[in-house]
């Protein structure tokens, strides 16, 4: 496998009022939205500062029409996109959307694991032009990866195969269940559980970083958002808080502590 391969690289936002979505997150997030420049689209990118960190774009009718509903994908890099689709459909998952190719920028495929949660695979046409990495915690970057399965188990042993993602520690949240963490390169990038009952369905979420969560909190509620829980902090002195975007959109932020 390549230095990229199980590495998330990129997020982005289909939603179904991009111009409300931008103003908000811009709020929240601290994101300044610039258009693409991508032709026959209206595609923007957010930034924290001259960093590149999401996308952000209206649902096409198509989508809304199969039955999409609006969220944020996670992007994760592979070597292969086609063989990597082809072994999540062969593996009981599904492919959502492509392959295809974003000319000048690489190929994707919206995809399914077997419980049904969704993220894209992604192989970039120069791998070489990624981004430098940032300093754990950085304001406006994404700072956790989190799903919620339908059994967590059988989903990180999929996802390991997948993408070479490796156990970390375990956290026994009592009758919730067992939260596992898991690693690429050494690194802990984010956590994986069985769902509770009450949610619908399997989800991916990720957390953006701001610099305080009490004040965010604030802005998520001023700009026509939700608090859905906490703010609350969780082990290693980190506040959180889960939130619904105007338009239904889950998300998080996370802050350190103070």
């Amino acid at each position: 496998m390549s230095g990229y391969h199980g590495k998330f690289v990129w997020y982005e936002l289909m939603t179904t009022d991009a111009k409300a979505a931008e103003a908000f997150y811009g709020s929240v997030v601290g994101w300044e939205a610039r258009d693409s420049g991508m032709p026959g689209m209206a595609y923007m990118l957010l930034h924290a500062g001259e960093a590149m960190v999401a996308g952000l774009m209206a649902m096409p009718e198509e989508a809304r029409q199969a039955g999409a509903r609006p969220a944020w994908t996670g992007y994760v890099a592979v070597d292969d996109v086609d063989a990597e689709a082809e072994r999540f459909k062969t593996e009981g998952g599904a492919v959502h959307h492509g392959p295809a190719d974003i000319p000048g920028i690489g190929r994707f495929a919206v995809v399914g694991d077997p419980q049904g949660a969704v993220i894209a695979l992604f192989k970039a046409a120069d791998p070489e032009q990624a981004p430098p990495p940032v300093a754990p915690g950085t304001p406006g970057h994404v700072g956790w990866h989190e799903l919620m399965a339908g059994d967590g188990a059988s989903a990180f042993e999929f996802y390991a195969r997948h993408f070479g993602w490796t156990k970390s520690r375990a956290m026994d949240m009592g009758d919730m269940g067992v939260y596992q963490l898991f690693a690429r390169d050494g690194e802990d990038i984010g956590g994986m559980m069985t769902k509770p009952p009450q949610v619908p369905a399997p989800f991916w979420q990720y957390y953006f970083n701001v610099d305080s969560i009490e004040p965010a909190a604030q802005r998520v509620r001023e700009g026509g958002g939700q608090i859905l829980n906490g703010p609350m902090e969780v082990p290693g002195g980190q506040w959180i808080v889960q939130c619904m975007d105007p338009q239904g959109v889950m998300f998080s932020l996370v802050a350190p502590a103070g």
